[in-house]
Formats: C-alpha cells, sequence, structure tokens
C-alpha cells in the first residue's frame, strides 16, 4: 500500500509539471501546446486513482 501511495504522490508531482509546462506552451508556442495533452490527462488520471 506505500508504494501505491507514492506512486500517487509522483502521479500528481507529474501531472503539474506537465500542467505548468501545458500553460508556458499556451503563452509562447500555442500552435505546439496539443504535444503536452496527452501527459497531462494520462498523469490527471493516474492520480485520481481512475487507472
Amino acid at each position: 500500500m506505500n508504494a501505491e501511495k507514492s506512486s500517487k504522490g509522483l502521479s500528481w508531482i507529474l501531472f503539474f509539471v506537465s500542467l505548468a509546462v501545458l500553460i508556458f506552451m499556451l503563452m509562447f508556442v500555442p500552435q505546439w501546446f496539443w504535444l503536452v495533452l496527452p501527459f497531462t490527462f494520462t498523469f490527471f488520471v493516474q492520480a485520481m486513482d481512475f487507472m
């Protein structure tokens, strides 16, 4: 159970990092922001424990 908890924490960290990259890309290179979307949504779903 402890490994599951740390994996969930890592998923939250990766979600927030990918969200920051998504916002950065929306501000400076908006035509390429969609490249980060799969990572953002995947880490969010993992962090919410839907997958």
